[in-house]
């Protein structure tokens, strides 16, 4: 079954899922139409395959990293971006595919679609709301900064081509990095603990630095004053 869920995803990929016809994956498996019909009774089998292998099951693999308690907000951040930046290098054609056909999806596949891609959203959100209460994380709108962090990982499956000389390990890494850099807050600006107190001590910290560049913008203008 798995090889003829990769030579759809590779079919569907190069002529669209429309124009791709379950005697073209019997084809490229080696199979008569009959014989394949013992493995898969249609083309929606094939794409219920595809949505559960990307969407659903990247949604479950991020559940359990936000689930763990060992790892604090910007560690869950990092693997859960390094997770789906993996996906989408190792098998591209599964991503590239069901987005290119997002819109023409039967009605129940394409429902299971978007709540897969509801939950991976639902996943990092909540990593960089916890992030931002225990003060590791920037304030922002965590849905949009969600998005964006989701944009970069999406779009590995269609610029990036791994070979021996080129894996996907690092571009991975890289880009995990990129995601936490975009909302951690800056080092030593943030609280020793996720507390009331720890953000109001925060919160003096700043206002005593805006204490000081007020002080020094008057001692400019009495400076200038003078001259």
């Amino acid at each position: 079954m798995g090889e003829i869920v990769d030579q759809a995803m590779r079919l569907f990929a190069e002529r669209g899922y429309d124009g791709t016809t379950l005697q073209d994956v019997a084809d490229a498996v080696g199979l008569s139409r009959p014989n394949l019909y013992n493995y898969v009774k249609s083309k929606e089998e094939l794409l219920v395959a595809m949505v559960e292998a990307t969407a659903q099951s990247a949604a479950n693999s991020l559940r359990e990293v936000r689930e763990r308690t060992d790892l604090d907000p910007a560690q869950k951040l990092r693997l859960l971006v390094r997770a789906l930046v993996l996906q989408r290098a190792e098998r591209p054609e599964q991503f590239r595919t069901l987005d290119r056909s997002d819109q023409a999806l039967p009605p129940e596949i394409a429902k299971k679609h978007l709540q897969g891609r509801r939950a991976v959203l639902g996943e990092i959100t909540a990593v960089l709301e916890e992030g931002v209460t225990a003060g590791l994380f920037r304030p922002t709108d965590v849905r949009i900064t969600a998005l964006s962090i989701i944009g970069m990982c999406n779009w590995v499956a269609w610029w990036f081509h791994p070979s021996p000389a080129h894996p996907a390990e690092p571009v991975a890494e890289q880009i995990a990095n990129n995601a936490v850099a975009m909302v951690a807050r800056e080092p030593g600006h943030a609280p020793d603990t996720p507390t009331p107190l720890g953000a109001v001590a925060l919160l003096q910290q700043d206002l005593d630095y805006l204490a000081r560049l007020l002080k020094a913008e008057e001692g400019r203008r009495g400076t200038a004053g003078e001259g």
